[in-house]
């Protein structure tokens, strides 16, 4: 079964979680890929997927939600999961449960998703080209509490359960 792990990542983050996710699918036996969803305009060869998204101020990145809505058609018909990539820092902390993204509902309606999954994310300013960045990005970047957040245990888990559901299909294209 060949899956693409698809994902909209700003500074980095929320590849590294595609990434890790794509791995552990890999590691189960199956084909997989992680691509940045700007990347992408073809998904006929492809068989499950995982979309993926930074959250900022609780919004899925544009070019997320833009590629669920481009794709809806094949998505809607094939096994599909979402993950949320954040919160940090305190917020992080306080909650053992994020909220949902505010396009998850949408989203849900147009493809339904067999899961959805929110992990906490990281924040790393050393990474960042700070000539890139806009006035207020620059403003908020010295504001969000630094570290990675993020629970690989649980991203690899979830992955592994995805693994384990596709090993249980039928191979066939959505």
């Amino acid at each position: 079964m060949n899956v693409l792990v698809a994902y909209a990542s700003k500074y980095g983050s929320t590849k590294e979680i595609a990434e890790r996710i794509a791995q552990q699918l890999q590691d189960h036996g199956l084909q997989a890929v992680a691509r940045p969803v700007q990347d992408l305009d073809d998904l006929v060869d492809y068989d499950a997927f995982v979309v993926g998204s930074a959250v900022f101020g609780g919004h899925w990145m544009p070019e997320a939600t833009e590629f669920v809505r481009n794709n809806r058609a094949l998505l809607a018909h094939g096994p599909v999961w979402l993950f949320s990539s954040g919160p940090i820092g305190t917020t992080a902390k306080k909650y053992d449960t994020p909220a949902d993204p505010k396009e998850l509902g949408e989203l849900r309606r147009a493809i339904r998703p067999w899961d959805h999954r929110v992990f906490f994310g990281a924040w790393d300013p050393s990474r960042l080209d700070r000539g890139r960045l806009g006035l207020a990005e620059r403003l908020i970047a010295k504001v969000l509490p630094r570290g990675d957040f993020r629970d690989w245990q649980a991203i690899q888990a979830w992955a592994t359960s995805i693994a384990r559901t596709l090993q249980k299909q039928p191979t066939a294209a959505p």
